[in-house]
C-alpha cells in the first residue's frame, strides 16, 4: 500500500514532500522517491531503495534537488524487487513525464508488449512503468487529455500522480478504487497525500477524492473531474483531529483501523487474481510448475500464531478441494517433529513479514529434504520469498497493531485462492463448484461490511462479559481455527485466560471448568456440523455457562439457546471462516478498550518475531 504525495507553491517542494513521506512511511518501506520540475524548468528525480533515510542522505549528499512543484512516493512492492530501479516515480522514454502509483494495473502485461512493439524501452519490474509510458504515447500537448486516454486503457484499482517538464505548473491525480487520495488546500499551496496525516502539519482544510475522479492542482488552486471529463464541484472539508489521532484516520485504535480494512484488504488479495470466468489464476506469480502441483501427494503447512490459524484454515480448504493428505505444523515445532518429506511433499510456510524466525527455519528444513516451498508473506523481497520456490502476497499492507487481524484474512483468503487454482489445475472437484466459490469470495467484502456495522452491538455484549476470568471457544469442522484465532485475540490485547479448540473435545476435559463465570463462545453459522455443535452448546448451558453464538441473521435456535449473539450473514461453509472470525476480532477488542488495556501495543508482545 505505497504513499503518495504532490506539492506546488511557493516553497520549495522537496522539504515538504520528504516530511509529508515520512508521515507515510508506515504505508511502504521498500524504496521512495521524488521528481521535482526546477527553476530551470527542467523534471529532475532522485530515488533510492530502502526506507526513506536513503533517500534524505543522498539528497543531502551527492544528488541536491529544489523546484516549487514536485511529487513523491514511498513504496510497498507488488510487481517487482525493491530496488533502485523499480522504485517510483517512472519515467517515460523521453525522461520528461513522470508517474507514482499506488495499486495495481491487472493488464499491465498486455500493455507492456504493446508498448514495447512500439519501441518503447523499460527499464524496471514494475506495472507502473505502463503508465509513463502510455502517458508519452497519448501526449499531445495536452497532459489532461493524454492521462484519459491512459486510465481508459488501463484495468485495476490505484491512485497516481503525474507531472511533465512540458506543463510544469501542474500536477495530475487520479484515483480508481480503494486507494486514496487528499487534496490539502494552503494559502498559495496545494498539497496532495494518500493520507491526511502527512499533510496535517500544513493544512486542516481538505477535499476527498471519490472513486473514477481526477484532480489537476495548481498554484491557484484545484479542479475535479470525472474520468469522462465532466466538472464535479466538492465542497473542502476542515479537519478537527490533532496529528496523532488522525493517523489512525479516525478510530480510537489501529487495531480497530485496520479490523474496518478488512473488507478493502479481501479485495486487495483477490484482486487480478479471479478471472472473468471465475477461474482462479495464479500460475504467472506462484512460478511454480504445474506438473509439480500436479504430482505432489501431501502437503504440508507451518506457521506462528495467528499465521498457523490461517494454515489451519488452508488445511481443511486443500483438503476439501484437493483430496490430499495435508497436515498443519506449529513451525516453532517443525524441526523437532520428525518430519516425513520428500520432493512429493508441498510445504506452505506462512508468517505476514516473512522473517519469523521459526518459519525461516522451518522452510530451510523443507528445502534441505527436497520439498518444494510456497512462501505466503505480506513482504514482497522478504527473507522467506528469497528463500521459497514460489509465493504468494497477502496485500494485506502494513499493519501496525501488534494483535494481527487484517493478517488473518489476507492470509486465509491467499490461502483459498491457492486451494482453488490448485483444485482447478488437479481436476480434484467439479469445475463449477470451483467457480461458484470464487464467485462467492467476492461477495466477501459486503459480508464483512454487514458485521462490521453490528460493532456498537458488540460492544454491549463486551460489557456484559468483560470480567469473567476465563473463556472457552468452541468450533467445529473449519470453524476450529475461528475459535482458535478468537480465543487467541482475546487474551492478547485484554489478558483475559482464552482457550479455544473442538467443541466434541468439551466432554474429554474442558466441561470441567464450567460454571456461570465461565462464557462459552461458539461459532454455530449453517454448515454439515452446526446441530453437532448446538448439541454442545446446550451441554454447556445445561452447566450455567453464559453461552455466546457466531450466528448467521435469523437463526432462531441460536437465539434461544444463546444469552448473547453475534450475527453474520451466511455464506458457503467453506468460506465461512473469513465471516466469522470478525465479530472474534471486535468482541476481544472492545472488551479490551473498555478495560482501559494498551491495545495497540500489549505487554511482552512484538509483531514480527525475529529470534526463536
Amino acid at each position: 500500500m505505497c504513499g503518495i504525495v504532490g506539492y506546488v507553491g511557493e516553497r520549495d517542494s522537496v522539504p515538504i514532500l520528504l516530511d509529508s513521506l515520512a508521515r507515510l512511511e508506515y504505508r511502504g518501506y521498500d524504496s521512495a522517491g521524488i521528481a521535482v520540475i526546477t527553476a530551470q524548468g527542467q523534471l529532475l528525480g532522485s530515488k533510492a531503495e530502502g526506507k526513506l533515510a536513503r533517500l534524505a542522505e543522498r539528497l543531502a549528499g551527492g544528488e541536491p534537488l529544489h523546484g516549487a512543484i514536485g511529487i513523491g512516493h514511498t513504496r510497498w512492492a507488488t510487481h517487482g524487487r525493491p530496488s533502485d530501479s523499480n522504485a517510483h516515480p517512472h519515467l517515460d522514454c523521453k525522461e520528461k513525464i513522470a508517474v507514482v502509483h499506488n495499486g495495481i494495473i491487472e493488464n499491465y502485461a498486455a500493455l507492456r508488449a504493446e508498448l514495447i512493439a512500439q519501441g518503447h524501452v523499460f527499464h524496471s519490474e514494475t506495472d507502473t512503468e505502463v503508465l509513463a509510458h502510455l502517458l508519452e504515447h497519448y501526449h499531445e500537448g495536452d497532459l489532461m487529455q493524454a492521462l484519459r486516454k491512459t486510465l481508459a486503457r488501463v484495468r485495476g484499482a490505484y491512485a497516481l500522480g503525474v507531472i511533465a517538464q512540458d506543463e510544469p505548473n501542474r500536477l495530475l491525480f487520479a484515483r480508481n478504487g480503494a486507494s486514496p487520495l487528499v487534496v490539502g488546500l494552503g494559502e498559495g499551496e496545494i498539497f496532495v497525500a494518500s493520507d491526511t496525516p502527512s499533510i496535517l502539519k500544513y493544512t486542516r482544510k481538505v477535499v476527498i477524492l471519490h472513486e473514477g475522479e481526477i484532480v489537476e492542482v495548481t498554484r491557484q488552486g484545484y479542479q475535479l473531474s470525472n474520468f469522462a471529463g465532466l466538472i464535479v464541484e466538492r465542497e473542502p472539508e476542515q479537519v478537527m483531529w490533532d496529528a496523532s489521532s488522525a493517523e489512525k484516520t479516525g478510530f480510537k485504535h489501529f487495531m480497530l483501523k485496520e479490523i474496518f480494512e478488512q473488507p478493502n484488504v479481501v479485495k486487495e488479495t483477490m484482486l487480478g487474481r479471479i478471472d472473468e470466468s471465475d477461474d482462479v489464476q495464479l500460475f504467472a506469480e506462484l512460478k511454480l510448475d504445474e506438473g509439480l502441483l500436479r504430482a505432489i501427494t501431501k502437503i504440508s503447512i507451518t506457521g506462528c500464531g495467528t499465521a498457523s490459524h490461517a494454515g489451519m484454515v488452508g488445511m481443511y480448504l486443500l483438503r476439501a478441494l484437493c483430496r490430499l493428505p495435508v497436515e498443519m505444523e506449529l513451525a516453532s515445532e517443525f524441526r523437532y517433529g520428525d518430519r516425513a518429506m520428500d520432493p512429493r511433499t508441498l510445504t506452505i510456510a506462512m508468517s505476514q513479514s516473512g522473517e519469523t524466525a521459526d518459519t525461516i527455519e522451518a522452510v530451510r528444513i523443507a528445502l534441505e529434504a527436497g520439498s518444494p516451498v510456497l512462501g505466503i508473506s505480506n513482504v514482497i523481497g522478504s527473507h522467506l520469498t528469497r528463500l521459497a520456490d514460489g509465493s504468494l502476497l497477502t496485500r494485506g499492507g502494513p499493519e501496525i497493531g501488534v494483535a494481527a487481524t487484517k493478517t488473518y484474512l489476507s492470509q486465509s483468503v491467499a490461502m483459498l485462492l491457492f486451494a482453488l487454482y490448485l483444485a482447478r489445475i488437479r481436476r480434484s472437484a467439479p469445475q463449477e463448484t470451483l467457480r461458484e466459490l470464487a464467485a462467492g469470495m467476492q461477495l466477501l467484502p459486503a459480508a464483512i461490511d454487514v458485521v462490521l456495522n453490528t460493532s456498537d452491538a458488540i460492544r454491549e455484549i463486551a460489557k456484559r462479559i468483560r470480567k469473567a476470568h476465563s473463556m472457552l471457544f468452541v468450533g467445529r469442522y473449519i470453524n476450529v481455527p475461528t475459535a482458535l484465532e478468537g480465543a487467541l485475540k482475546l487474551k492478547e490485547i485484554s489478558y483475559i485466560h482464552a482457550e479455544g479448540y473442538a467443541a466434541g473435545e468439551m466432554k474429554h476435559g474442558p466441561i470441567a471448568l464450567l460454571d456461570a463465570k465461565v462464557p462459552v463462545i461458539g461459532i454455530m453459522t449453517d454448515g454439515r456440523i452446526r446441530e453437532k455443535i448446538l448439541s454442545n452448546l446446550c451441554e454447556a448451558k445445561a452447566r450455567e455457562a453464559p453461552i455466546v453464538v457466531v450466528a448467521n441473521i435469523g437463526d432462531e435456535e441460536a437465539a434461544q439457546v444463546a444469552d448473547h449473539v453475534l450475527w453474520v450473514p451466511r455464506v458457503p461453509e467453506l468460506l465461512s471462516p473469513l465471516v466469522n472470525v470478525v465479530p472474534l476480532q471486535l468482541l476481544a477488542y472492545h472488551i479490551a478498550d473498555i478495560e482501559g488495556k494498551d491495545v495497540d501495543q500489549p505487554r511482552n508482545l512484538a509483531k514480527t518475531v525475529t529470534v526463536e
